[in-house]
């Protein structure tokens, strides 16, 4: 399935979570901590009053409540406005 943002808009496919184990604990997804960046996969062309900042395969910083979670092809990706990312981060 192919998806393309309107306006504003930015879909991007979250990093993984790191699993943390504790004494041979293994914890489960419920308790992992969301991840707070991620790779934008589509970008939407912008409005009139903002221009697209953000460009495919970037690595962005978002908030961690940003953002819906919607599911593309059984992944779990992110949609939200550009004005909810935080950073893009440079190497």
């Amino acid at each position: 399935m192919t998806i393309k943002p309107l306006g504003d808009r930015v879909l991007i496919e979250p990093a993984k979570a790191e699993e943390v184990t504790a004494a041979g604990i293994i914890i489960p997804d419920s308790a992992k901590e969301k991840p707070l960046r991620g790779t934008v996969i589509a970008c939407g062309n912008g409005t009139k009053d903002e221009e697209m900042y953000v460009k495919v395969n970037d690595m962005v910083l978002y908030g961690k409540y940003a953002g819906t979670e919607i599911e593309v092809d059984g992944k779990k990706m992110l949609m939200m406005r550009q004005s909810d990312i935080l950073a893009v981060v440079v190497d």
